[in-house]
């Protein structure tokens, strides 16, 4: 681990994960070859009046929008088909639908609302280019120009993985938490890890595929609010919970918030919220100071419903 980067300073300080996952109803992601710049939709080979109305659209609509590369080699070919992959990550109706086109303004037909609401037919219907994937993807921040951590450690865990789950990983320009890098977005379930290895992140894919996930390095599901996210968490490591879709997030107060099982149990998880001490940098080359920084405490098992 190398000094003076800012997931060093993260790990030195253990500052908790759980609660710093993105927090999105549903993923619009699209291949776009060739250099990245920190603000990749606008600031790439993607057209950048596109990049940036689209990505406008897809946050009016709860939807996190982002570019992708194979990993390797990133020369950018115009003539080559772009790989677009279309997630919900709600809870119980989760999907992944995956194509090819053209060019990537053919992405402003999507119904992002329906992307949104986990309605896959009505999503499928706006973009007939879409069809069904079967297995989960891992997305990975490897954008040097946004962040040195995310270049610095995820190039290398881009490649780790790639050997041993080909055609299923991809560069990604930006999942937020540059200081818990590496970092990776599992998809359709919306899941982000941080501090991954290798062995742990093919770990995770490997849960993925059994509807699981695992409990090291869980940043929380992009379905639920940085809260829940947290209390989420906290319920899962109480009891051991690892299948995806047992939890539901369903009411926050202004202390607590609540988890509810699928068999009936439910939780009320305190979940405060205090500025970080000592004071850190979010990101690379920028000043520490005082974020603030959730924790999740102990949750109390309620009424079962």
């Amino acid at each position: 681990m190398r000094a003076g980067l800012c997931s060093t300073f993260c790990r030195e300080l253990r500052e908790p994960l759980p609660g710093t996952a993105v927090v999105a109803a549903g993923w619009v992601v699209v291949e776009q070859p060739g250099p990245w710049g920190a603000k990749a939709p606008t600031q790439s080979h993607l057209d950048p009046a596109f990049g940036g109305s689209f990505d406008d659209k897809c946050k009016k609509a709860d939807v996190r929008f982002g570019l992708i590369r194979s990993p390797g080699r990133h020369a950018d070919n115009p003539e080559r088909a772009h790989q677009v992959f279309v997630a919900s990550t709600t809870p119980g109706r989760s999907w992944l639908l995956g194509g090819r086109v053209a060019d990537p303004s053919e992405l402003d037909v999507l119904d992002l609302d329906a992307v949104a609401r986990g309605d896959r037919t009505a999503v499928a219907a706006s973009l007939p280019a879409l069809a069904p994937v079967d297995e989960p993807i891992v997305l990975v921040c490897t954008n040097g120009k946004r962040d040195g951590c995310c270049a610095v450690l995820g190039r290398p865990l881009v490649a780790g993985l790639a050997e041993r789950a080909p055609g299923r990983v991809w560069e990604a320009n930006h999942l937020g938490g540059h200081r818990f890098a590496p970092t990776a977005t599992y998809l359709p379930a919306g899941t982000m890890h941080g501090h991954l290895t290798v062995d742990t992140a093919v770990e995770v894919l490997a849960a993925a595929d059994r509807g699981e996930t695992v409990l090291t390095g869980l940043r929380g599901r992009s379905s639920w609010t940085k809260r829940g996210q947290a209390a989420e968490v906290a319920v899962r490591e109480l009891i051991g919970e690892l299948s995806l879709d047992a939890l539901r997030v369903i009411g926050e107060g202004a202390d607590t918030v609540t988890v509810q099982h699928v068999d009936g149990r439910s939780w009320s998880v305190p979940v405060t919220s205090a500025p970080a001490d000592p004071p850190r940098p979010d990101s690379c080359g920028k000043e520490p100071f005082a974020m603030s920084i959730l924790q999740a405490g102990t949750p109390v098992s309620g009424a079962v419903r």
